[in-house]
């Protein structure tokens, strides 16, 4: 994020004031909260409870060009998944890609690093005939609304948005192919946190809601803007256990913290970790109740593609991944500015590195001699 700017501090017209790192939880715990359930009750009690939940589509656009995959028996590492979230206001509304995020599995299928892409990194985003679009150089989140347009004036595209997208995303990392990917959608957030009946983790800082009363109600903003009044919900230091919008509100907060963004980032990160672990403990997979429910949720706000191989032979596939095997990864950026106006976001050299790591297979080795670039959470 570029110097001066103010994040998801920032108001934009018509935009959500749903906070970007709420949808990068949302990816990741809905993908872990699926593959725990596969792991741990089975293959046929998790298709029989998401059959008809989770909704497929051609991200990839592999049907019309007639290169449906086949089926293989197995499933083989390493791959790349592609994650995106979204938060559409209303069926007419070409949607942004509010996160961005890809899961790069090593072969084993064991160990995997989460990164990344910025929303508003600037890019130069390939023409797209499908939706009329010539091309151009513009931030990345935009891909996808451009993809979404479908002529003659029908209603927009998520998954035809996707394709772009991922071609965007392939043109700037050099993954030309991904295995799989899944557009999440932001609502389901606090339904998948609040079926497992909230989360445990740990307050590293005391922190009070710029956003929340202590009953979860918003605040009221001051008149003419320029902030909040009225009581703040608080979180104080210590082991807690969060609501969906507890949890969802701590982890915005930037406010009054001694490294301000940077803090945030941590807390989002050990949200994330928490969110997972909350997903394969006990009181979840022994729970057929609540399992079902977290399922449900999680399954509800998802499309997904596998190219050939359906969400559940994923969740089998990976059912050896935990929290603790996953590796955030942080990759360094910066503001472009141009005539002394804010473009967009630029990735440091070391980013292209680490995209030639994943391409050669040296990941591991890379980001070991590269620690700086790993996102440690408590």
């Amino acid at each position: 994020m570029g110097p001066g700017r103010t994040g998801s501090g920032q108001r934009h017209p018509g935009r959500s004031s749903a906070p970007r790192w709420a949808r990068v939880c949302t990816m990741l715990g809905a993908l872990l909260v699926l593959v725990s359930g596969a792991g741990l009750v089975g293959f046929e009690a998790v298709l029989a409870r998401y059959e008809g939940a989770v909704r497929e589509a051609d991200l990839f656009g592999d049907e019309a060009a007639g290169a449906v995959p086949e089926k293989k028996s197995d499933i083989k590492g390493p791959l790349n998944v592609l994650l995106v979230g979204i938060d559409p206001r209303t069926p007419e509304w070409a949607p942004l890609a509010d996160s961005v995020m890809v899961l790069h599995v090593n072969e084993t299928l064991d160990s995997a690093y989460l990164f990344s892409m910025p929303r508003d990194l600037l890019v130069d985003i390939p023409a797209f005939a499908k939706a009329d679009y010539d091309g151009g150089t513009e931030k990345l989140n935009a891909a996808m609304a451009h993809g979404s347009k479908v002529p003659g004036g029908k209603l927009p595209s998520a998954a035809q948005g996707f394709e772009l997208l991922s071609r965007t995303v392939s043109q700037v990392t050099g993954i030309q192919r991904f295995d799989a990917g899944a557009i999440i959608n932001f609502n389901g957030f606090q339904k998948i946190v609040d079926a497992m009946g909230g989360v445990d983790m740990y307050i590293d800082t005391n922190v009070k809601s710029e956003h929340r009363q202590p009953n979860g109600k918003m605040r009221t903003l001051k008149p003419g803007g320029g902030g909040y009044t009225g009581p703040q919900a608080q979180y104080t230091k210590g082991n807690a256990h969060l609501k969906g919008w507890q949890a969802l509100d701590y982890v915005r907060q930037r406010y009054g913290l001694p490294n301000g963004d940077y803090d945030r980032q941590r807390h989002q990160q050990q949200f994330v970790r928490a969110m997972a672990d909350q997903a394969l403990s006990k009181d979840v997979v022994t729970n057929p109740i609540k399992l079902d429910s977290v399922l449900r949720a999680a399954g509800e706000s998802l499309i997904f593609n596998g190219r050939g191989h359906d969400l559940v032979d994923f969740a089998f596939a990976l059912r050896g991944l935990r929290s603790d095997s996953i590796q955030m990864i942080k990759l360094p950026g910066g503001g472009v500015t141009q005539g002394g106006s804010y473009r967009g976001e630029k990735f440091q050299p070391i980013a292209d590195e680490f995209f030639a790591a994943i391409r050669a297979g040296t990941v591991d080795s890379f980001v070991i001699n590269n620690p700086e670039l790993l996102n440690k959470a408590k």
